[in-house]
């Protein structure tokens, strides 16, 4: 299997294969997709995640993530909502080692009961009762 880290994936990506991009940051639908549509906004710049990216990084891939959400909304009506996320280091499942933030288009009845949202990467932790 090869290392997606060596060389690197995202800094080695090609420019036809992207969903859009700006001066410091670019779009790319994801290989192994958790819903249609999901997509990754990735730094150019090689970092290993989000919190080694600057103000004018982190400008660029939000701008790109309000971008991509609107395209994705005119492209599938179906989408009621987003997880938007990223892992940082490999004890949180980041497996390419530079920095991508997940945009994930969510819909009525993908799940069985999507209370919790991202939490449910603890599965134990996902299903929770308010306090009164």
């Amino acid at each position: 299997m090869r290392d997606p880290n060596n060389p690197c994936l995202f800094c080695n990506i090609k420019e036809n294969g992207l969903a859009d991009k700006n001066t410091l940051a670019y779009a790319s639908y994801d290989t192994y997709p958790v819903s249609y549509l999901h997509c990754l906004i990735i730094p150019k710049r090689h970092v290993k995640n989000y919190f080694e990216l600057n103000n004018d990084e982190v400008i660029a891939c939000n701008d790109l993530i309000k971008k991509i959400k609107e395209e994705i909304l005119l492209k599938d009506s179906s989408v009621k909502g987003f997880n938007v996320g990223s892992n940082v280091g490999k004890t949180a499942g980041q497996s390419v080692l530079h920095c991508h933030i997940h945009l994930i288009p969510r819909r009525e009845g993908d799940v069985e009961n999507p209370q919790g949202g991202i939490r449910a990467v603890i599965p134990l932790k996902q299903h929770y009762k308010r306090k009164a």
